[in-house]
C-alpha cells in the first residue's frame, strides 16, 4: 500500500508540526525536545487547574494532539507509530503542565502504556507533584480476559476528566470522576481490512470475503474471524453483543469512530444501522461517527457506549476548544418535510388527440429506435457506446405514453415529451433534451411560433449544457436547423442539419460532451449531431409534397 511521507523516522515530528501549523488557535504549543519528546500543549495553560495528560502511538489521529484544548486534555505525548511514549517524554509533560493542583494521566490498558506512564508518575510523585492514573480497559471482544484493552472509549474519558478540570474540580474529584466513567464504558470494533504502516511491507491477512470482529488499534489481530455480510447485519452482532454488558433501564452515550478509510457516506449507514438496532433504545446521546481514534488506514469502526448520568450528560454536551471533537449531539428521528404540490397551472394536461402531431411523434421516435445500433458504433469511436441505445430508450418512452399525451396542446405536448426523456433516458443527454422540449413549451405557451420556441429551447439548454456551435455536439447540427426552420422551413432545416452534422467529422477535437476527454483526433461525426440530421430528414420526407 502507498503511503505520502518524507522519512520513515521523521513522519511523527513532520506530521504535529504540520497539525501545529494548521490549527490556527494560537493556543497550542510543542515542547523542544524533538525527535525524542513528542508533547503538543495548551499555551494558554493555568496550572491552577489540574492537568490532564493522555497519549500513546501516533497513528491514532487526531487522537490524541486533536483532543488538546480547553475542556478536554491539557497535553498529549506521542511515541512512534503504534508505540507507547518514552518515560522521559511523559514526565516532561507533567513537569511542563502541572503545579499545585497536581496531573491525572489517563492511560489506555496497554502495557507498553501503563509501564512507561506508570514510571513517569512515580518518579514525578519523588519530584513533588501529586499525580493520579487511571487506566481505561473498555474493549469487550475478549469478555473473560484480565486485561482488557483500551480503545476509542478512552475518549470519553478525556472528556469528562477534562471538563471537571477546567470546572476548576479538584485532583481527588476529577481522578474519582475519571475512573468510575472507565469502568462504565463498553466498546467493539470490527474490520474489513488490516492498516498499512508507513515505510513497513504490508501483506493483507484478509480473504475477499471476510472481516475481523474485536480488533484493537494497533493492527493487531481480531479475536474472531467473521464473513462478509451487510452492514445491518454486522452491525446486529456488534449490537447483541455490547447490549449483555449494558445495565437494563440506563441511559448511554454511544460514539461511532472510524478507524480510518471508511467513507462518509458509509459511516452514517453505518450510524443509521446502529440507531435502527435494538441498541438505540438505551441511546440517548451520539459522538460522531468520525475520526476520533484511528488504526492509520484501517478500514472499520467502533462503537462505544458510556453509562449516562446528569454529571456525565453536562460534561459529554459542554463545548470545548478541539475541533477534533464533534458535539455530543441527543438521538432525533429525521425529521420529513412534505413535497410541495406544482405550482398553479403546471399540472399534467388530460390526454387529447391530434393526428397530425401524433404522425410526426411517432415518425422521429421510430426513426430514432431504427438508428439505435448505427449510433452505437458511431459513439464507439469517439464515446462509451451508448448513444443510439440512449436515444432509442427515450424514443420507446415517449411511444409508450403516446395514447397519454395532450396532443391538441402543442405546449402541453412538448412539455410532456420533456418529463418522459428527463426521467427515461438518464445521462447528460435525458436531461440536456428535457431541458430543450422543457423550455421551448413555456416560450410556445406564451404564443411564439414552433421554430421561434424551439430555438428558445435550445438557448437553454446550451446555457445549461455549455455547447455551442463548433464544440462537435448535437448542436452543431441542431442550431443551423432550427435557424432554417424558422426562416426558411423544414426542408432547408434538414439540409442543414446535414451539413452540420457532416462538419463535425472533420473537428479536430471536441470541446464539450463526453468525447472531449479523448486526446486523440476525431474523424467521425458525433453522433448526437448525426441524429438530429437523420430527425430532421425523417420529418421532412413526412410533409413533404405528394
Amino acid at each position: 500500500m502507498k503511503h505520502f511521507f518524507n522519512r520513515k523516522d521523521t513522519i511523527v515530528t513532520e506530521a504535529l508540526d504540520g497539525f501545529l501549523a494548521t490549527a490556527g488557535s494560537g493556543t497550542l504549543a510543542r515542547l523542544d525536545g524533538y525527535p525524542e519528546i513528542k508533547v503538543v500543549l495548551r499555551a494558554d495553560w493555568d496550572k491552577a487547574k489540574v492537568a490532564v495528560v493522555s497519549g500513546g502511538g501516533a497513528g491514532h489521529e487526531p487522537s490524541h494532539a486533536g483532543f488538546v484544548g480547553a475542556g478536554m486534555l491539557t497535553a498529549a505525548v506521542s511515541g512512534e507509530i503504534f508505540a507507547s511514549p518514552s518515560v522521559e517524554a511523559v514526565l516532561a509533560a507533567i513537569r511542563a503542565t502541572t503545579g499545585p493542583a497536581g496531573c491525572l494521566l489517563v492511560v489506555k490498558n496497554y502495557t507498553g502504556d501503563r509501564l512507561n506512564f506508570g514510571l513517569a508518575a512515580e518518579k514525578a510523585r519523588a519530584e513533588g507533584f501529586a499525580v493520579e492514573m487511571v487506566i481505561v480497559a473498555d474493549d469487550i471482544a475478549l469478555p473473560d480476559i484480565a486485561q482488557p484493552r483500551g480503545v476509542a472509549g478512552t475518549l470519553f474519558v478525556h472528556k469528562i476528566a477534562g471538563h471537571l478540570s477546567e470546572s476548576g474540580h479538584d485532583l481527588a474529584s476529577v481522578a474519582a470522576a475519571a475512573r468510575a466513567a472507565a469502568k462504565d464504558i463498553v466498546s467493539l470494533g470490527i474490520s474489513l481490512s488490516s492498516c498499512s504502516i508507513p515505510g513497513q511491507a504490508h501483506e493483507e491477512r484478509f480473504g475477499a470475503d471476510d472481516g475481523e470482529l474485536g480488533l484493537g488499534i494497533h493492527g493487531e489481530p481480531g479475536v474472531e474471524r467473521i464473513p462478509l455480510q451487510s452492514a445491518g447485519a454486522l452491525v446486529a452482532i456488534m449490537a447483541e453483543r455490547l447490549a449483555a454488558r449494558l445495565d437494563p433501564g440506563d441511559h448511554y452515550g454511544l460514539l461511532i469512530n472510524n478507524l480510518g478509510s471508511v467513507p462518509p457516506l458509509e459511516m452514517s449507514l453505518i450510524a443509521n444501522a446502529v440507531l435502527s438496532s435494538p441498541l438505540a433504545k438505551a441511546v440517548t446521546l451520539t459522538i460522531g461517527p468520525g475520526h476520533l481514534m484511528t488504526a492509520l488506514n484501517m478500514n472499520g469502526f467502533s462503537l462505544s457506549l458510556l453509562k449516562l448520568n446528569p454529571a456525565r450528560e453536562a460534561a459529554l454536551l459542554a463545548p470545548v476548544g478541539p475541533h477534533a471533537w464533534p458535539p455530543a449531539k441527543p438521538v432525533r428521528q429525521p425529521i420529513v418535510v412534505a413535497m410541495a404540490e406544482p405550482a398553479t397551472g403546471t399540472a399534467a394536461k388530460p390526454a387529447s388527440r391530434d393526428a397530425a402531431a401524433e404522425r410526426l411523434i411517432r415518425a422521429v421516435c421510430q426513426r430514432l429506435i431504427a438508428l439505435e445500433e448505427p449510433l452505437n458504433a458511431l459513439d464507439a469511436k469517439a464515446g462509451d457506446g451508448d448513444t443510439g441505445s440512449t436515444m432509442a430508450t427515450g424514443a420507446r418512452s415517449v411511444l409508450e405514453r403516446i395514447d397519454t399525451l395532450p396532443l391538441a396542446d402543442r405546449a402541453a405536448t412538448l412539455a410532456a415529451i420533456g418529463d418522459a426523456l428527463g426521467t427515461s433516458m438518464g445521462g447528460s443527454s435525458g436531461v440536456l433534451l428535457s431541458i430543450f422540449f422543457t423550455a421551448a413549451s413555456q416560450t410556445l405557451g406564451f404564443g411564439a411560433t414552433l421554430p421561434k420556441a424551439l430555438l428558445a429551447g435550445l438557448g437553454r439548454m446550451s446555457f445549461y449544457g455549455g455547447a455551442r456551435i463548433g464544440d462537435r455536439t448535437m448542436v452543431d447540427a441542431l442550431e443551423p436547423a432550427l435557424k432554417a426552420f424558422d426562416a426558411s422551413g423544414l426542408e432547408a432545416a434538414a439540409k442543414a442539419a446535414r451539413q452540420g452534422a457532416e462538419a463535425t467529422a472533420a473537428m479536430r477535437k471536441a470541446k464539450a460532451g463526453r468525447s472531449a476527454y479523448i486526446g486523440r483526433q476525431l474523424d467521425v461525426a458525433d453522433p448526437g449531431a448525426f441524429a438530429v440530421a437523420e430527425v430532421f430528414a425523417a420529418v421532412a420526407a413526412l410533409f413533404a409534397p405528394a
